[in-house]
């Protein structure tokens, strides 16, 4: 006689629910590099090292773990990435000194003080990288109408900024009364893009501290 097979009690089989679980979890396991926001700071890590131009989309892929289509489908092309990118760099350096450019310091303290965060940024990660606006945007800004206006935007931003803190020290007595806050804003704003280029080309922070000291004290002076 031939036996029939005997078929698998129902318990042994994956039940619908359970495979619908399992789908389920596979699809919200997406990898942490398609969160938005870890991917904008992958790009923005590229592009602040390569520049525009010499960052590709294939480069922008393998670093933000994405496709190009899911590229194209969270942040645009390349060039609204790299704006997208820039504007998060502003924001995140904002965020660093907002702080120190708002509370009631001495003014030597209060530039010695934003001067040593600039340097955290510049000097940060694997090799030193600068600062966005004057490493890489002020050179992309030639050709692009819409970076040319942020970094100009932002440069305006750092010199009003600096002329609050000294228009405060010179209010207190810190400074002369015939000091030019204006002059003394933009050679400040000045100190920070010059310390960006230098920290860029691998100049030791101590001779970057000593560059800042110096200044310091001539605006202060």
């Amino acid at each position: 006689m031939v036996q029939k097979k005997k078929k698998l009690p129902s318990a042994a089989k994956p039940s619908a629910a359970k495979k619908a679980d399992t789908a389920g979890a596979k699809r919200r396991g997406r990898p942490r590099a398609y969160e938005p926001d870890v991917a904008l700071g992958k790009a923005l890590d590229l592009f602040r090292k390569r520049g525009f131009a010499a960052t590709s989309l294939d480069d922008l892929s393998a670093a933000t773990g994405m496709n190009r289509p899911s590229l194209y489908g969270a942040f645009g092309d390349k060039r609204e990435l790299y704006i997208k990118s820039y504007q998060r760099y502003r924001d995140d350096a904002r965020a660093a000194m907002v702080d120190i450019f708002r509370e009631e310091l001495p003014i030597r303290e209060r530039l010695a003080r934003i001067y040593a965060v600039a340097l955290d940024i510049y000097l940060a990660g694997d090799s030193p990288r600068g600062c966005f606006t004057v490493v890489t945007a002020a050179s992309d800004a030639v050709a692009d109408p819409e970076i040319r206006a942020l970094a100009l935007d932002g440069f305006v931003e750092l010199d009003k900024a600096f002329a609050s803190c000294f228009r405060r020290g010179q209010e207190k007595g810190e400074l002369s009364p015939t000091a030019d806050v204006t002059a003394l804003a933009q050679l400040a704003s000045a100190t920070l893009h010059t310390i960006a280029l230098r920290a860029r080309a691998r100049v030791p922070r101590k001779e970057l501290e000593a560059l800042v000291n110096g200044a310091i004290d001539m605006m202060c002076r």
